[in-house]
């Protein structure tokens, strides 16, 4: 068995590193390929790949993959905090996260899951995901187009504002100490572990950066090896913020902030489109050290490592969401959640919090459409599992989520390329500021 997975994996990254310029032209992504292919090797025989015997691997596995994805898009966001393009991802973060959970927790309700259970599943939903929605995110760190950019920008956000809601699931399940009235859950795991792990990973961050760029430019020392940097910062701020008992995720989201914000004050908040392309692909010397290209050169060639990194844990991930479904098979339940998240809870919440925003009514519906669900959904349902969550209850939650993302797959998958092409040609004026 092991030597067709070798001989799978290796078919499945060959094919996917030469057929990557068709696929952009194709009404396809990468993902539903995945999910195909992993759909196919469960067919043909996987159940031992049920979650209930490998939640602990899994979680793991989703774990890695979402901290790197959220680093990446931290550092593809380069405008300062201070601009109002930063009111669109916060507005959709917070306010359509809170509406998007409230809705499917009632949602659950109707459906026959008790309370704690019901908003565990909102949790577990309304993340949008920083894996899969690459083709709709900010292109380049100039990017700075409102509808990528909200995007881009509540996908980095909402996977850690999402974790207070699934600790208040398991709390109501009894799995988690709320403390009494509540107050152990609105102090330490809202207020304390949302401020503290967005505090931590940006001081990190701008302070690895500004150490690495001071070796360079001072003493030409810390040249290359980026993706030890990339791996490093990652480590330290995830770890660091587990310690102090704070959310992890928005410590490696607001660390690759932090990086990129430490990289546009040194080039001039427009850097010249030369000087990032120059970082992209310079690696000699005096590119790397040069005081004026130091830190482009270092974030460019981070993000560079991390993209990679997300695309390997996008291909592991998304065949063995197929595979699991070819396992579990299909429920009308979960087909009929999908549908109220896609179709009726995403547009609703996006239609309220988009109001005001100088949003085009284009950015709305796209906005509306392109809530992807993906990899942060899959570690909150194995969290939920290792955590203690009742073996039947855990496999119709199980079953709900991988739904959601499969469906979320195929039909984002199948959209995107045309939905962005069209956007394209019609984008109005002013829809970006850079």
């Amino acid at each position: 068995m092991a030597n067709l997975w070798f001989v799978v994996i290796g078919v499945l990254l060959i094919f996917m590193a030469l057929s990557g310029a068709l696929l952009k032209r194709l009404p396809l992504s990468s993902s539903l390929v995945y999910l195909a292919v992993g759909y196919a090797l469960g067919c043909l025989g996987a159940a031992y790949l049920a979650p209930s015997t490998h939640m602990h691997v899994l979680e793991r596995l989703t774990e890695v993959a979402v901290i790197v994805s959220l680093f990446g898009a931290g550092l593809k966001l380069r405008l300062p905090l201070r601009d109002s393009n930063w009111r669109l991802p916060l507005r959709l973060a917070l306010g359509a996260m809170v509406l998007t959970v409230g809705l499917l927790a009632l949602g659950g309700v109707a459906l026959g899951l008790p309370p704690g259970a019901a908003i565990l599943l909102g949790a577990m939903l309304a993340p949008t995901d920083p894996v899969l929605a690459s083709d709709v995110q900010v292109t380049h760190p100039l990017d700075t187009d409102r509808l990528r950019f909200g995007l881009t920008g509540e996908a980095g956000f909402n996977d850690g504002i999402a974790f207070p809601f699934v600790m208040l699931g398991l709390g109501l399940l009894g799995l988690h100490d709320l403390g009494t009235g509540g107050w152990r859950w609105v102090v330490v795991d809202v207020l304390w572990a949302v401020t503290g792990g967005l505090v931590i990973g940006w001081v990190l961050g701008g302070a690895v950066g500004r150490l690495v760029v001071f070796l360079r430019r001072a003493h030409k020392e810390a040249v290359g090896l980026d993706d030890f940097l990339a791996l490093g910062l990652i480590s330290l701020a995830y770890g660091v913020s587990l310690w102090a008992h704070a959310y992890g995720f928005l410590a490696v989201f607001a660390a690759g902030l932090s990086l990129r914000r430490m990289e546009a004050r040194s080039t001039a908040v427009r850097a010249p489109t030369d000087v990032v392309a120059m970082a992209a692909v310079g690696q000699a010397e005096e590119v790397v050290i040069r005081p004026e290209t130091a830190s482009a050169c270092m974030a460019q060639a981070v993000l560079g490592f991390t993209e990679q990194l997300e695309r390997m844990g996008e291909v592991a991930l998304m065949v063995l969401v197929g595979m699991m479904l070819a396992t579990l098979g299909f429920e009308w339940e979960g087909f009929l959640l999908a549908l109220l998240l896609l179709f009726v809870v995403r547009p609703a919440s996006v239609a309220l919090l988009t109001v005001g925003t100088h949003s085009s009514p284009e950015q709305r519906v796209l906005i509306a459409w392109f809530g992807i669900r993906g990899i942060g959904s899959l570690y909150y349902l194995f969290y939920a599992l290792t955590h203690g969550l009742e073996p039947a209850l855990g496999e119709r939650l199980t079953h709900f989520v991988l739904v959601a993302v499969a469906m979320s797959a195929v039909l984002h998958g199948v959209s995107a390329t045309p939905l962005m092409t069209w956007y394209s040609r019609r984008r109005p004026p002013g829809a970006s500021a850079g």
